[in-house]
């Protein structure tokens, strides 16, 4: 208990390296850039230039955050640099548009022509650009489907595939950056940054979205043990492979998986570990919620396994005090279960509350209270009245069950209304956030 050590996010160095970079970028445009601009049309062109100069480095910054790269993955964790990969890519987006349009109009004014022969003649006339209005149009495409009120419409296979798009996008577009940027034609120095740049980015999204999991499934070769009901609509899959001990894997961590056979092989979804990961087996329980999770009720022994990972930051290494309370909800019991296992702890120090609707629907009941009774931990449930009320976690209810609950590190999971809750709840207990630990899978 005395070497807890929590381990530090690079998010605040990776932040400042990304506004550096950022900063950078402005002075390349300033430095090549007239003290003052002399008419509107002068300063409109060059605030496209900016723009267009920020829209290219946010860019990159976009592929490299869904790279999947392990150092942001585990520490800073998947769901918050999944937030970072939508708020970077909607200031691409507007970066991009203000570029078009600033420079589009700008030059319309300098040639006394209209907006639209000014169009056609910079997209037929001047280099690389027939491929950068393709990959700006791909850029919008993209853009549109991630839209809350569309995304939510659309399966999650399809939103995914169309977002794959946004490599295309970079492909069509990189040529024209240097071929008509000003900033780097006569800049060789420029130039070469910004190959670095996304070379740089390329590499990362090969190396560990392509190379990485080939190399990782064809060394453990998994297939599907068995399939065990555990609740009503919630069934575990056992993992079988070769040296599994060797993935790194802990207990709060998760892969994405793709069964080999009809119906799944075409989709990869989130699923954590729901028990300490062993040197032959791992194993995933999951609540049937969609399609992809309902179908693997129907997995047979023996179907091939690709999965990619491991993932998360909410594992051990986020803990920092002795004592920790895991709340779980619903399904938000998988990743939970395995932690109430694994975490280091004298008796008394762990609690697990776990809210559901009814009892039948505890999944892993019968190992939770195993484990209660083996390691001296507190085991709660939270289940709904016979009339169907159901009881609210409140911080005066989480201070009544451990006094001390401001002392804690705290475990959240469950359906993101019921994770809101519960946070909400823990702040007005007086837990800091800095020691409350939750993802979302949510997309």
């Amino acid at each position: 208990m005395r070497r807890i050590r929590p381990r530090r996010s690079p998010a605040i160095p990776l932040l400042v390296l990304a506004w550096a970079g950022a900063a950078g970028v402005l002075w390349l445009w300033w430095h090549d850039t007239p003290a003052v601009a002399a008419t509107t049309a002068d300063r409109l062109t060059h605030a496209g230039r900016m723009t267009g100069l920020l829209a290219g480095y946010v860019i990159a910054l976009t592929v490299a955050q869904m790279a999947r790269v392990p150092a942001l993955e585990r520490r800073v964790g998947s769901d918050r640099v999944a937030r970072w990969h939508a708020m970077s890519g909607r200031y691409a987006l507007f970066l991009t548009l203000a570029h078009v349009v600033l420079t589009l109009y700008g030059y319309a004014l300098q040639g006394h022509t209209g907006i639209v022969p000014q169009t056609v003649s910079v997209v037929t006339g001047y280099p690389e650009m027939v491929k950068a209005t393709a990959g700006t149009l791909l850029l919008l495409l993209v853009g549109f489907v991630s839209v809350g009120f569309v995304r939510r419409r659309m399966r999650y296979e399809t939103w995914y595939y169309l977002h794959l798009l946004t490599y295309a996008a970079v492909y069509l577009a990189f040529g024209h950056q240097l071929a008509t940027g000003g900033d780097f034609v006569d800049n060789a120095t420029a130039r070469t940054a910004w190959y670095a740049l996304y070379l740089t980015v390329g590499a990362l999204a090969l190396w560990y979205r392509v190379l990485v999991p080939v190399r990782l499934n064809l060394r453990h070769r998994m297939r599907v043990e068995s399939v065990t009901q555990e609740a009503p609509g919630v069934v575990s899959v056992l993992i079988r492979g070769r040296r599994l001990h060797r993935m790194g894997a802990e207990a709060g961590h998760f892969f994405r998986w793709r069964f080999l056979t009809k119906g799944l092989r075409w989709t990869a979804n989130p699923y954590s570990l729901s028990a300490p990961p062993r040197p032959d087996l791992l194993r995933i329980t999951v609540k049937a919620a969609g399609g992809h999770s309902r179908a693997l009720a129907g997995l047979r022994p023996g179907t091939r396994v690709w999965a990619e990972g491991p993932y998360g930051a909410m594992t051990a290494a986020r803990r920092s005090r002795g004592k920790v309370l895991l709340l779980a909800g619903g399904a938000g019991i998988t990743p939970l279960r395995a932690l109430f296992e694994t975490l280091p702890g004298r008796p008394g120090d762990l609690t697990l509350l776990y809210r559901a609707r009814t009892a039948e629907d505890l999944a892993l009941r019968a190992e939770l209270e195993e484990i209660a009774d083996a390691r001296g931990a507190r085991l709660l449930y939270a289940v709904n009245k016979e009339d169907g009320r159901r009881p609210a976690i409140t911080a005066k209810l989480l201070r009544r069950i451990l006094p001390d609950i401001a002392q804690h590190d705290v475990y959240v999971c469950g359906p993101p209304g019921l994770a809101d809750e519960f946070y909400g709840a823990l702040c007005e207990a007086g837990v800091p956030d800095r020691r409350i630990h939750h993802e979302s899978f949510e997309f």
